[in-house]
């Protein structure tokens, strides 16, 4: 077995290398970061690897040399100066008052303070902030290094509330404008979060910021490259392929579908979700790591709240601007889920400037879609899964009655709020419910206007289907019949059935199927 220490959960730079944890060398990334520029902000997604980031590059400051033995950087850095470093952690807090946020950069204040000196004129948040910047240079005859982590979670955690927004974007605007007020006692500055909120927002007052989001340069300094699995992880791979009883080139390509497939700029290389990957070697098996530690209500909220269709997801269209900036006011939920890592760059028209986003692997597309069906339909969380094992059963089975009596028992109820967006609503429970299923049978989906017709092969069974709104179930299975949707199959060994589906907008539910063997 590997004798290797994974750093899961574990985000401080010298606890790994003082207690042998397994690191992978980003350090020549970072001293190419720290002699190119000063201020710096990089959005990735959660548990991708920023706090550790973060933690490195204050090690790096403290002049901590003996930490980077044997590190790419050792070799780079021939100074080794120690630097005053104001850290600030926003990941601490749950933001759901004005004072929460206000108490927690009121605590870092006080504990640097301490350190540097108060000065009674400074009120304010901000003036206290620009006053230690100054005096911890003049105290140390050295510039100040400010590290921020997840400076974006206060902004997140208050979104659908505009009031607590504005109160967090009032605090925050000249809080972090004090960094460019102090710009000659600034040695070098980084802030992380997931997401980028926009120009009218917490960082208008510090436009100096370079940012590293999308920079080709900078794309691997969080998560792992395929490259650095086969050069750090070879031995573990061949183990892990043992493990799961699967041959070595099933276990890369295996990997490869799960957990790579993050693209933070076009053309670059794929880059593998670290949290996940790392689970994965721990525990010598496949699982849904990284989305069984977030749940992402807000992105739910998001999508209900702008009615936004969900089939588009896997293949939206947008462009730089959109992607690399939120705003509060914003209808567009896509750049929130785009930096949340929930979608990411998939092809780039560079006539037109527009990419194209998709789910990054299967890991995030299965949790995603698992995650969003109690929001959408019927049923309760602990349920959920059940009911999808049951729908491929019955799919698998040919029991055609029991599957469209349960997909009924999903639209019970529905609310009625989404009458108005009745035809959409329905469309997004087919669309999640056929997606789950399509993870275990191969599913083929075709909207256009006013219908949709989609194709579920199992290994005994293939199912051309016709949905209708406000229609008839007769001419849903009409409509198959006269545009030969079923021609491709009939010459297949496997039983055939035509079935016509009518949704009724007065009732809410689906009100007739019927079925043509």
């Amino acid at each position: 077995m590997s004798n290797k220490i994974y750093p899961i959960g574990i985000q401080n730079f010298e606890k790994i290398r003082q207690d042998g944890y397994f690191y992978i060398d980003k350090t020549a990334l970072m001293y190419q970061m720290v002699k190119t520029g000063s201020y710096y902000f990089l959005s990735r997604p959660r548990r991708f690897g920023k706090s550790l980031l973060i933690s490195t590059l204050e090690a790096y400051f403290q002049g901590k040399k003996e930490l980077f033995a044997g590190l790419a950087v050792e070799k780079l850095e021939k100074d080794w100066m120690e630097h005053p470093i104001l850290h600030l952690d926003l990941n601490i807090e749950k933001y759901d008052t004005s004072e929460s946020l206000d108490n927690i950069l009121d605590k870092s204040l006080t504990a640097w303070e301490k350190l540097y000196g108060a000065e009674p004129s400074e009120r304010s948040l901000s003036l206290r902030f620009a006053g230690i910047i100054q005096r911890a240079y003049e105290k140390t005859g050295q510039r100040v290094v400010i590290l921020v982590d997840e400076y974006d979670k206060p902004m997140l955690q208050s979104i659908g509330n505009e009031e607590l927004q504005q109160q967090f974007r009032n605090t925050l605007k000249p809080f972090y404008g004090a960094l460019k007020t102090k710009d000659g006692c600034i040695k070098f500055a980084l802030l992380t979060g997931v997401t980028k909120f926009g120009k009218v927002s917490v960082f208008s007052d510090l436009n100096n910021l370079k940012d590293i989001s999308m920079d080709e340069r900078f794309v691997d300094i969080c998560g792992i490259t395929e490259k650095e699995i086969h050069d750090n992880l070879e031995a573990e791979l061949h183990q892990l392929a043992e493990k799961q009883k699967m041959s070595y080139e099933q276990v890369c390509a295996e990997l490869k579908e799960c957990y790579d497939g993050y693209h933070f700029m076009e053309n670059t290389i794929g880059i593998y979700n670290p949290f996940s990957l790392l689970n994965t070697f721990d525990k010598m098996k496949f699982g849904s790591y990284w989305f069984e530690t977030g749940t992402p209500t807000y992105l739910v909220n998001l999508l209900k709240k702008h009615h936004y269709d969900l089939e588009r997801m896997a293949h939206e269209e947008t462009d730089e601007q959109v992607l690399n900036s939120i705003d509060s006011e914003s209808t567009n939920p896509i750049p929130v889920i785009y930096q949340s890592g929930y979608l990411t760059i998939k092809g780039y028209d560079e006539e037109f400037g527009m990419y194209r986003l998709g789910f990054p692997n299967r890991e995030v597309e299965e949790g995603f879609v698992r995650f969003l069906l109690p929001y959408y339909a019927n049923v309760n969380k602990v349920e959920s899964p059940f009911e999808i094992q049951k729908f491929v059963r019955e799919v698998r089975a040919g029991d055609y009655d029991s599957f469209f009596r349960r997909l009924q028992s999903f639209f019970a109820d529905t609310g009625y709020e989404v009458i108005r967006e009745q035809e959409l609503h329905y469309e997004n429970v087919l669309f999640i419910v056929f997606k789950l299923v399509g993870f275990y049978t191969k599913v083929e989906y075709h909207t256009s206007e006013g219908r949709i017709d989609l194709v579920l092969q199992t290994d005994k069974f293939i199912y051309v289907m016709e949905f209708k709104l406000n229609g008839t179930a007769e001419e849903a299975l009409n409509q198959i019949n006269d545009k030969h949707y079923a021609l491709p199959f009939e010459a297949d060994n496997r039983k055939l059935f035509k079935v016509g589906v009518n949704f009724s907008s007065q009732t809410r539910n689906i009100e007739k199927w019927i079925v043509e063997e």
